[in-house]
């Protein structure tokens, strides 16, 4: 059960990579001219870390608990996978919110 907690601490790290990259896709996909691209290929995902660094992390300036935390995590975490939908990647969407949700409950069951 240890190797399984630690599996999944690296998968909650993961997906919080994805969503971030999934914010970069996005922003570099769009069409429109390159430096627009550029700006929100890098802006999209920097909102997000910022967010996350206030709100979600370990040591954020504002903790959050319970539902607020929650909620700040289905919102940020959607961006991510809305962010997949946006750019056409449909089936990429599918399974970061397939991953997402399993490693979500099992961390909530293990206290993670």
């Amino acid at each position: 059960m240890k190797t399984a907690k630690a599996v999944n601490l690296g998968v909650l790290f993961l997906i919080e990579l994805g969503a971030l990259a999934a914010a970069a896709h996005w922003g570099f996909t769009r069409d429109a001219a390159t430096p627009v691209r550029w700006l929100l290929g890098l802006a999209a995902p920097a909102v997000l870390v910022v967010l996350w660094a206030l709100f979600g992390s370990q040591k954020a300036s504002y903790k959050t608990r319970g539902a607020v935390r929650v909620g700040f995590e289905l919102l940020w975490f959607g961006a991510g996978l809305l962010a997949l939908f946006a750019a056409g990647a449909v089936g990429w969407g599918i399974a970061f919110a397939l991953v997402c949700a399993v490693s979500k409950a099992l961390a909530a069951v293990w206290r993670q």
